[in-house]
């Protein structure tokens, strides 16, 4: 037992789900947890919109592989947080995939590397509210009513395994403030909009995303031994979470908020 993430290539494996003549939308899903689970529903036999801010590049990698994989894939560009990209999301979705069977709200804000790392508290407070809290809000509400429309559908909201239970410092306080938000909107969407449109959420604890690159190897060490499955998270662990909840097997789940976590909350 090193600590280490596992650094296993996602291979978008569906864990035996099928999506065949499904469609998804992945919002902030050119890197990271947002890829992995673009790829996961491909491979599932889903055609995927991705959506992203800045990361053109990624964006165009992921449509690349789940072409690879046989699926129709488009990039499209939306920065959550404007009204009016939402709106113009929304439309290009189902404009383009003809129905929209499942959402997943993935798009976040990054506070913790590079520039946003170093933004005052007040600013890193402003761009999660903004970007995970509101654009989250944003996305349910139109992609809802079209789902009703449409006669059903999922959509997938990501919060973050310790909006359930706390965590001391500061930065946990915002990510608190924002994913805890989505909690409960989430449970209160899904008394809304049922029974045509299950709403289900994703709070993933530590997942070896790029935040977890700039740790040292101690505190690596120290977060995987504290969770009880030893270990740290890796994307394609919250892909496998989404493909389940997005899944018939879930049919009578909606509301529910799933830790991926491995077990550091319970």
């Amino acid at each position: 037992m090193t600590g280490e993430p596992r650094n296993a290539p996602n291979t978008g494996s569906s864990a035996g789900f099928s999506f065949a003549g499904r469609t998804a939308v992945v919002t902030g899903g050119s890197s990271g947890i947002g890829r992995a689970i673009a790829l996961a529903f491909a491979s599932a036999g889903s055609d995927v919109l991705v959506s992203y801010n800045r990361n053109a590049r990624g964006a165009e990698d992921v449509v690349a592989a789940i072409e690879a994989l046989g699926r129709r894939a488009v990039a499209v560009q939306a920065d959550v947080a404007r009204d009016e990209d939402v709106s113009r999301l929304v439309h290009e979705a189902f404009d383009t995939l003809g129905r929209v069977d499942v959402w997943v709200n993935n798009a976040g804000a990054d506070v913790l590397t590079g520039e946003g790392a170093k933004l005052p508290m007040r600013a890193k407070l402003d761009l999660l509210l903004a970007v995970d809290l509101r654009g989250t809000v944003l996305c349910c509400w139109e992609v809802a009513e079209r789902m009703k429309e449409q006669g059903g559908g999922v959509i997938l909201n990501m919060s973050w395994d310790h909006a359930l239970t706390g965590m001391a410092g500061p930065e946990a306080q915002l990510f608190a403030a924002a994913k805890g938000g989505i909690v409960s909107f989430s449970k209160s969407l899904a008394r809304s909009v049922a029974p045509e449109v299950r709403v289900n959420v994703l709070a993933p604890g530590w997942i070896a995303t790029a935040f977890a690159a700039e740790l040292d190897a101690g505190e690596r060490q120290r977060i995987a031994e504290a969770a009880p499955l030893r270990r740290w998270g890796e994307p394609d662990d919250v892909a496998q979470a989404a493909l389940f909840l997005a899944s018939p097997a879930a049919d009578y789940l909606t509301g529910v908020v799933l830790p991926v976590s491995g077990g550091v909350v319970m």
